[in-house]
């Protein structure tokens, strides 16, 4: 009986470590995206001036601490958002516009405009991001980039890895949402 409460103990453990939480947000340390496993590379909170905007983790193949690498890593990938805060659909959309804009040149932003379109368009109707929402963005080798609000898949899944890896740049890019965000993400978080 001693032995089955050890392990019992030992089990319960085991499992309050392997989800990391970020401002009383839980995220699982594994994940199944399509066919594949994904392991949390990191997890932080987005703010603004003193609010507390959302948690977020990223998810991928292998852990990387090297943001280039991640943007250009192969495989399944998942952005996980948690909102802190009510939004309006609208101040979401400006915010991912904007920090795709800020990491791209306008070459770039050229041959991103359709599909930053259709996944802001889609985001829109998807309704206003409340407190306690989720948004999911899914890159699916096989498909492209899927969008999931409160498990709901909205819209169509955009083609083109180019595409997930401008999102990524938001928080991971040159200019990122926010510096200690990314280095939270990159799992470099003291």
């Amino acid at each position: 009986m001693k032995q089955l409460m050890i392990a019992v103990i030992a089990a319960l453990s085991f499992n309050l470590a392997a989800a990391l939480e970020v401002g009383g947000v839980k995220f699982d340390d594994k994940i199944r995206v399509g066919s594949s496993e994904l392991v949390v590379n990191g997890a932080g909170i987005r703010k603004k001036a003193v609010f507390k905007v959302y948690a977020m983790a990223l998810y991928l193949p292998a852990k990387s601490s090297d943001a280039a690498a991640v943007i250009n890593a192969k495989g399944a990938k998942r952005i996980s958002i948690t909102l802190m805060r009510d939004l309006s659909a609208k101040q979401f959309v400006e915010a991912l516009q904007e920090g795709v804009a800020n990491n791209h040149s306008e070459a770039q932003m050229a041959a991103l405009k359709d599909r930053l379109q259709q996944f802001s368009d889609t985001m829109l109707t998807a309704g206003e991001p409340k407190t306690g929402s989720s948004v999911v963005i899914d890159w699916l080798p096989e498909s492209g980039t899927r969008l999931t609000v409160n498990g709901q898949v909205k819209g169509k899944d955009i083609a083109g890895e180019d595409f997930y890896q401008a999102l990524l740049a938001i928080w991971l890019g040159n200019k990122p949402a926010q510096a200690d965000l990314k280095q939270e993400l990159l799992g470099k978080a003291s």
